[in-house]
């Protein structure tokens, strides 16, 4: 089917009203989540097939936060769909005043290839929950898992509500070409760039989720091999291919050496001697991406790691040292298991550095200085982080995830998820028994511009 008629199928669907009832976008996402679970062993083989998945990373990282917020959602919608009354002021009496929660729409939701099983229903699970229809659109990079996302929504819902769209380039244009009530959209900065500049061209509202170079800071007073083991595992989760992963470390020079002898520590620990034989350990999802990767590292200043298996798609973790700002590695956002460390003197010349660079998605902070980490967290700018931990914000549905400036616009997650495919409307409800007549015309500006005085005082 053509995307036109798609759309205008949806678009007929939700002025029907069907998508409104909390009782329809409930069963709707228990229907989800019952697919799901159904397919969870097929999602994994996907995810395997896709990016070298283990079954225990496709269910902590994927198949397991996709069920958490659906269970999130199907607890808390009616709540969340709910109208909220809100303070009158007496110069409205008599009256009430509430803020309704309205779907937008029609939505798209774009999706990228390195989770693309949690990154694509997520985002369809709060579109659902505030009651929206959806067009889908799944990487064409992670072929396997996209094949079964179709499979599983095709099963749960009819066409003219949520319908899959798959292909590459050619149809991800197609669909920005057209005319949708919200678009969201999770990917890279300069894909990002131009769903931007589509969506202006309708004025159509959009969600950015991106990325960038997320900085992991460790100052003096770490537990160093703390730090080294939280990092390990945040920075080659699914072969360093994370949006939030951290893209290198900016470490106090006194503690470089032994940071780095921890690192290598844990490498060992977590991945063994010969990561590349690690079957639990994942791969580069094509040969372009892995040939940019291998661009990116220096053998000079590679301290562990740097070998790479062609056939496989597969990188060692690798860590470089004594990099400088002016390094290829350090011109773009890695999204590879390749980890520079740099090092600063005073925290100053961090804040200085960070604010001259643009705003990442995450920043990860590994410090004891209770006023150290107040001064980061404020002085910072970024989506959001960790404190002594990588990668584990964006675990929860209690909290948005999203990213600022360069990084992204917008959040969802949990209500926040909720909020962003709503639009809420602010309605004043007029009683008609008493009606004031100061507002009208002709005006007695004495004894009525008292009493508009108080009334607004």
């Amino acid at each position: 089917m053509k995307i036109e008629e798609i759309l205008e199928k949806q678009r007929k669907f939700f002025h029907s009203g069907a998508t409104l009832p909390v009782e329809f976008r409930i069963e709707m996402l228990k229907k989800l989540r019952s697919a799901v679970k159904k397919y969870e062993s097929e999602i994994h083989a996907a995810l395997k097939a896709d990016l070298g998945k283990s079954d225990f990373e496709g269910f902590m990282c994927e198949t397991g936060l996709v069920l958490s917020e659906l269970t999130y959602m199907i607890s808390h919608t009616r709540r969340f769909a709910a109208k909220k009354r809100v303070h009158t002021p007496l110069a409205q009496f008599a009256s009430s005043s509430y803020r309704k929660p309205s779907p937008y729409g029609n939505t798209l939701i774009m999706s990228p290839w390195n989770y693309p099983l949690l990154l694509t229903i997520d985002p369809l699970t709060d579109a659902i929950a505030a009651g929206n229809t959806a067009v889908v659109k799944p990487s064409a990079y992670s072929p396997a898992t996209s094949a079964i996302i179709e499979k599983i929504i095709t099963e749960c819902f009819p066409i003219e509500y949520v319908a899959v769209v798959t292909g590459g380039r050619k149809e991800n244009a197609a669909l920005l070409e057209q005319k949708f009530d919200f678009v969201f959209f999770t990917g890279s900065q300069n894909v990002g760039r131009e769903v931007l500049r589509h969506t202006a061209e309708t004025l159509t509202p959009a969600v950015l989720e991106l990325g960038g170079k997320s900085p992991c800071i460790v100052d003096s007073t770490a537990k160093l091999k703390l730090a080294a083991k939280r990092i390990v595992f945040g920075k080659y989760l699914n072969c360093g291919q994370t949006c939030v992963a951290p893209d290198y470390i900016l470490c106090h020079s006194s503690i470089r050496n032994q940071l780095v002898k921890e690192l290598c520590d844990q490498v060992l620990r977590q991945y063994g001697t010969d990561p590349l034989s690690n079957p639990d350990y994942g791969r580069v999802i094509n040969e372009k991406h892995f040939m940019r990767l291998l661009g990116l590292m220096d053998q000079k200043k590679t301290v562990l790691g740097g070998t790479a298996r062609k056939e496989t798609l597969q990188i060692a973790p690798t860590i470089l040292t004594d990099v400088t700002w002016e390094d290829p590695v350090m011109q773009e956002e890695i999204f590879g298991p390749i980890l520079p460390v740099l090092t600063f003197d005073n925290f100053e010349e961090v804040y200085s550095l960070l604010a001259g660079k643009s705003k990442p998605l995450a920043l990860y902070l590994f410090s004891e200085d209770q006023q150290r980490i107040r001064e980061v967290t404020e002085r910072c700018s970024y989506g959001g982080g960790c404190v002594n931990d990588t990668i584990i914000h964006l675990a929860t549905s209690e909290m948005g995830f999203g990213g600022v400036g360069e990084s992204g616009m917008g959040a969802y997650h949990g209500r926040e998820g909720f909020e962003t495919f709503s639009h809420r409307k602010s309605i004043v409800d007029k009683k008609t028994w008493m009606d004031l007549p100061m507002r009208y015309q002709p005006y007695r500006r004495k004894l009525y511009g008292k009493l508009l005085h108080v009334f607004l005082r």
